[in-house]
């Protein structure tokens, strides 16, 4: 109880320090926060004013420096010094050569390791959550939540490396034995997006390693200091191990490093998480090499409400699944489909909680709702407001960038608009929902799966009959498919990915491991004799 208290109250006072920094006076706004007093906690993740963005068992970097900057307040944190295409080619170099150290370790060893790295994180977990809340702008209690996610898979994939392994299977002919072997693809490429600058990695990091593989991780440039404090506590654990820091390499970097990745034979495998666009572009630079891909792109994703559905479910389920993140999730709720005997009580309800949401400082234990994560998102939420208001929307609630410091904007209700509307089907990373009104359970279904993106879904419904023809063959289109429960959030046991344009990439958990793998399947005779499949005899 004493360990926890202290634990707590040093929480409360960090988070106090942070709120405090937000009312700084204007004549510090030249300076990096990493040098005001009040972010003296960032040097316990081994930051400082300037960082090295590469590290392939030593730390290093030669290409441009990047400014990282808070979006609550749109202050400089600090600098961090991007890869160059020589340090890519020398990274990947030892990545590769580290890879033949962890390939020949044990599996269950490799999940020691794991184990170690989501302990490591635990300790660091409060004040990790807290940088991932002053450089991404979720907040606080998101932050410590995205890190507590890479734990949680840590812990998962200490068990999977007991556990992943092919079955023996019959053969047809005698004194023959038929297996499945798997082994691991040797590196994989990780390039992850800035709204789960953490929790994304870890889903790939955790189970890559567990089967025999090398990592190397792009993360995106805005939120560069939460990649190099990640691969510092991750480099701590494998130097105590004796192990090669380069197995967990980390590339910061743009267009061009990725772009490079795409293209690299010696990447066996490219995990991307983005948008749709960018993906497209990656899949087919794969695509042409023969190589392997993992994509996580886009959705659009839409909470189905039936007229016999308990409101009391959904409406705390719509606000949550719309606004969390500040709607930069991408199983953020972007349509809300109401049955047309419930629509006008839902959305008066509906407004009622939006006008409840607390907006304030990410760091503030009070704030529900915190800021975009760059001045372009506000200007994208800017925009398609007008787009759906020049295509017959309505604003019910919102709509507009909030006169403060940051990137605020309101979290915003748009009613009225026809289901095949263009910006009804474009997926804008904010906090907008529209609101669609239906006749019937068929009419419900198509324009659920009629979009091109395919990741999360959710039904409202007390039916059973209704629940099961929504998780059958002609029910949503998405990989998750949810009753009763929101768009986002998801189980580290459950494999995560989506259909379609998202990609068809799956994350994390159930058999998920499979695709940082490859399939042999293995024929042993150990008879005397050589007989054919089929009865086939040459004489």
């Amino acid at each position: 109880m004493l360990q926890l208290s202290f634990a707590l109250t040093r929480h409360v006072l960090l988070r106090k320090k942070i709120l405090a920094s937000c009312k700084r006076p204007a004549v510090f706004m030249s300076t990096l926060l990493i040098n005001q007093p009040q972010y003296a906690w960032l040097k316990d993740l081994g930051l400082k004013e300037e960082n090295e963005g590469v590290y392939n068992g030593k730390w290093g970097g030669r290409g441009e420096i990047v400014t990282t900057y808070c979006p609550a307040n749109n202050e400089p944190i600090a600098r961090v010094q991007q890869a160059n295409l020589e340090d890519y080619e020398e990274t990947i170099k030892k990545a590769k050569e580290a890879w033949k150290t962890w390939a020949d370790v044990p599996a269950p060893k490799r999940g020691e390791i794991v184990r170690q790295i989501g302990d490591a994180l635990r300790q660091k977990i409060q004040v990790l959550g807290s940088l991932v809340s002053l450089e991404m702008g979720k907040i606080l209690v998101e932050g410590v939540g995205e890190v507590q996610e890479y734990v949680d898979v840590c812990d998962y994939a200490v068990g999977l490396s007991r556990m992943i392994g092919g079955p023996v299977l019959p053969s047809e002919r005698p004194g023959h034995a038929l297996i499945e072997q798997w082994n691991p693809v040797g590196l994989v490429g990780i390039i992850t997006a800035f709204n789960f600058p953490v929790a994304v990695y870890g889903w790939n990091n955790a189970i890559a390693m567990i089967c025999g593989n090398a990592c190397l991780w792009k993360g995106a440039p805005t939120t560069s200091l939460i990649s190099v404090a990640v691969t510092k506590i991750i480099a701590k654990v494998l130097e105590d191990n004796k192990m090669p820091g380069a197995i967990c390499s980390l590339i910061c970097g743009g267009a061009d490093i990725g772009t490079t990745m795409a293209k690299d034979e010696r990447v066996d495998l490219l995990s991307f998480t983005g948008s749709t666009k960018v993906g497209k572009q990656v899949a087919l630079m794969v695509q042409e090499r023969f190589g392997r891909s993992l994509l996580e792109l886009g959705g659009n994703n839409a909470l189905v409400v039936f007229e016999d559905a308990d409101l009391n479910l959904v409406i705390p389920s719509a606000l949550f699944a719309a606004v969390g993140t500040a709607g930069q999730r991408c199983t953020t709720a972007r349509r809300l489909l109401l049955h047309e005997s419930i629509h006008d009580e839902v959305v008066e309800k509906l407004s009622k909680a939006y006008a409840q949401i607390r907006i304030g400082d990410p760091w503030d234990s009070n704030t529900l709702y915190g800021p975009l994560h760059t001045k372009q998102a506000v200007t994208m939420f800017l925009h398609a407001v007008e787009q759906a208001k020049q295509q017959g929307g309505s604003v019910v609630y919102g709509g507009k960038a909030l006169n403060r410091s940051g990137n605020y904007v309101e979290p915003t209700i748009v009613t009225g608009l026809p289901h095949d509307a263009s910006i009804v089907h474009t997926e804008t990373f904010a906090p907008i929902l529209y609101v669609l009104k239906f006749k019937t359970e068929e009419e419900a279904f198509a324009w659920n799966n009629e979009v091109k993106q395919g990741l999360s879904s959710s039904i409202f419904t007390k039916d059973l009959g209704r629940i099961f023809r929504w998780l059958g063959p002609k029910g949503s289109d998405c990989g998750v498919v949810n009753v009763n429960i929101p768009t986002s959030g998801a189980e580290i046991g459950g494999a995560f990915g989506g259909e379609k344009h998202t990609g068809g990439g799956r994350e994390s958990g159930s058999d998920s491991w499979k695709l940082y793998m490859r399939r042999s399947t293995c024929t042993i005779n150990y008879s005397k004799d050589l007989p054919l499949a089929q009865g086939i005899k040459f004489q």
